[in-house]
């Protein structure tokens, strides 16, 4: 299970890297440009993902859910101050300790208790939490991928199967 949750997580910093590549290559006005659906720019979207990497690895550290969720805001208003490029640095650092977390902790399917506000107390594998994560975070590239083609943009494939292609091709 750790192999498959160091893949998984690779993946995900693979994805955020070329949605981050993608997006450089657009005009710059779009990271802040205002949307009538759903987040109201990509920098909000971008923001978002990254204060909820944020809360997970804070979790999957050990800290206490609901403190780490209070801190929630603070992240979301530092990755919204951030322009692009430090943002995209912030992702890059953050994903750096998850993997030095992953290093550290070796067994990932050491189970933890969470008190989630909304559903309450359970109890589950860290492997488990990191598959949330990289599946929270493909759910909103998904979403600024809409964003883009509404206004007419391309966007660029970060499924699964093309990182593995990658991975095999070393591209």
């Amino acid at each position: 299970m750790n192999e498959n949750t160091r893949q998984l997580y690779d993946y995900h910093t693979w994805a955020n890297a070329k949605m981050f590549e993608h997006l450089k290559e657009l005009p710059t006005d779009l990271y802040r440009r205002e949307f009538e659906t759903g987040f109201s720019s990509l920098s909000k979207v971008l923001a978002h993902m990254y204060a909820a990497d944020q809360i997970w690895f804070g979790i999957m550290s050990g800290g206490d859910m609901m403190s780490v969720l209070a801190m929630g805001e603070t992240f979301q208003e530092q990755a919204e101050a951030a322009g692009m490029a430090e943002l995209e640095t912030m992702f890059v650092a953050l994903s750096q300790q998850y993997r030095a977390f992953f290093e550290r902790q070796g067994d990932l399917t050491q189970s933890i208790v969470l008190e989630h506000a909304h559903i309450g107390r359970m109890e589950t594998p860290l492997y488990e939490l990191v598959q949330h994560t990289v599946n929270h975070d493909t759910y909103h590239r998904g979403n600024i991928m809409t964003m883009l083609q509404q206004l007419g943009h391309t966007f660029t494939s970060m499924d699964y199967i093309y990182y593995l292609h990658a991975k095999a091709t070393n591209g």
